[in-house]
């Protein structure tokens, strides 16, 4: 893995290596301790890992049917999402010049497609997303959102660090389908299938993370790319010796032995002409069809969603590439904040969802990318998925998860400038990285962590070290987490 100086005085100004032209200044690549190659291997990396969006949220959004009975189109949903990935990814690349990937958030997209079309039409579930795109610019752009950041005590910023490794690591046991939902009470997870892990593609898994984990330890360049690409070659040997097939066909499991979201085989033309039918497809009529209130209490939840996942991922990412200083902040903040916002107005105008920070971007991070080149080269590889998407779905879920593991296993790493000596910082911090993975939430994780900051670390004798903003912020939490009863008291 390859580490860079972490800045010592302002991080905005790391000191380094002298810049060799304006391409290496702009970027800061020598001063960050990275160079070309380094930062196109990791953005290759962070493509691959995230390349299954453009296949999962397509799944997710077009199985969402809204007030009017329609649905989006597959197809349609796959071209937008790779051309939203794409533009965001390298818009943010250029104006913050971090390493942070961007695609359709997963939480977003889920509660567009689960919650809001049962009440609205898509293109007003749309408009919502754009509304909540414009009020995180808005907060971004006066500064309010640089503020509630600093209000954050290091010690809740290195627990989201720590409990986005452990969610990162969550998703990538369960897209392998090593954890997988046991369907009874208790317990609600287990080891694979029965309690084995028997299937072909979770061996592969297996097989991946070891041989990446060995490749990361002994320090081996391109460690993580070369086993994606070692354990997509498997994968598509495998596939084309035993025939295996999809796990789901239809929403239903077909067979339990089978592949997850993608088959790692070629089939037809590898070339496709994406269709963006949907950019522009908005409305704002949700007002008028749901009231103010209901559709207020759409948008307060998706800000608080988009906000504070946001800030989460960022604030982990950033430790990870050691590129922030010892309160947690990095480079160029406030302009990250701002592009961040964009990325949801820009998602909800093309119909892809609010695009976000993606956690995967971690992969590209240990692969030794630091600067906003790496961005670039992911960028510019969404927008040609867009062109061939037989070829990006060809690498399997069950490989690109042993990159996500393999990196929750570097970021759980920040657990060790935490002080646990005191109960009030040991509980806040343990609920933070316990509640994100077992939610699934990064939003429920941070929120369960600030409230109960804000209550112990007071009624502790320590109230007046707590900003008055983590107050604010505690108790729009405690309105996030009763949404669904002030909802219901709204609607009634």
């Amino acid at each position: 893995m390859t580490t860079a100086t972490p800045p010592t005085t302002d991080p905005t100004e790391p000191a380094g290596e002298k810049p060799v032209g304006a391409f290496d200044r702009y970027f800061e690549i020598s001063a960050r301790g990275s160079n070309l190659l380094t930062e196109v291997r990791g953005g290759i990396v962070t493509f691959v890992t995230m390349a299954y969006i453009v296949i999962l949220n397509p799944i997710i959004l077009s199985s969402g049917t809204d007030i009017d009975g329609q649905q989006l189109d597959f197809m349609q949903l796959s071209a937008v999402t790779g051309l939203t990935a794409g533009v965001m990814t390298i818009l943010f690349g250029v104006v913050a010049r971090l390493p942070f990937g961007f695609a359709a958030g997963l939480g977003i997209n889920s509660f567009l497609a689960v919650s809001v079309v049962g009440q609205v039409t898509w293109p007003e579930a749309m408009g919502l997303v754009v509304i909540n795109g414009l009020i995180i610019v808005v907060l971004a752009a006066t500064g309010l959102r640089r503020l509630i950041f600093d209000a954050v005590p290091i010690q809740l910023k290195l627990a989201i660090t720590v409990g986005i490794g452990l969610f990162i690591a969550f998703i990538g046991f369960v897209d392998a389908g090593f954890v997988t939902a046991t369907g009874v009470g208790s317990p609600p997870v287990g080891l694979g299938v029965g309690g084995s892990v028997a299937t072909v593609p979770s061996l592969i898994f297996v097989f991946t993370l070891l041989l990446t984990g060995l490749l990361v330890a002994r320090k081996v360049r391109g460690g993580i790319l070369i086993g994606l690409v070692s354990g997509t070659v498997v994968s598509v040997v495998v596939e084309a010796i035993m025939n295996l097939g999809p796990r789901v066909a239809g929403g239903e499991v077909v067979n339990p032995g089978g592949w997850g979201l993608s088959v790692p085989e070629l089939s037809g033309s590898p070339v496709s002409v994406p269709d963006l039918s949907l950019v522009g497809q908005v409305s704002f009529g949700s007002f008028e069809r749901i009231g103010v209130l209901a559709a207020v209490m759409l948008v307060f939840t998706l800000v608080f969603t988009n906000f504070f996942d946001a800030m989460g991922t960022m604030t982990g990412l950033s430790k990870e590439a050691e590129l922030a200083d010892a309160k947690g902040n990095f480079p160029r903040l406030k302009s990250a904040l701002v592009v961040e916002g964009v990325g949801a107005v820009v998602g909800g105008y093309t119909s892809a969802s609010s695009n976000t920070v993606f956690i995967e971007s971690g992969a590209g991070i240990g692969e030794g990318a630091r600067t906003g080149v790496a961005n670039l080269v992911t960028g510019a590889l969404f927008l040609i998925a867009m062109f061939f998407t037989p070829l990006v779905s060809i690498v399997p879920t069950e490989v690109a998860a042993a990159a996500l593991v393999i990196v929750g296993a570097l970021m759980m790493s920040q657990i060790k400038g935490i002080d646990f000596s005191e109960f009030s910082v040991l509980l806040p911090v343990f609920l933070t990285v316990t509640v994100m993975p077992l939610t699934y939430s990064i939003a429920n994780g941070i929120g369960a962590g600030f409230i109960s900051w804000v209550v112990i670390r007071s009624l502790s004798g320590r109230a007046k070290e707590i900003s008055p903003l983590l107050w604010v912020v505690a108790a729009g939490f405690l309105i996030y987490f009763a949404r669904g009863p002030i909802e219901a008291l709204l609607g009634g």
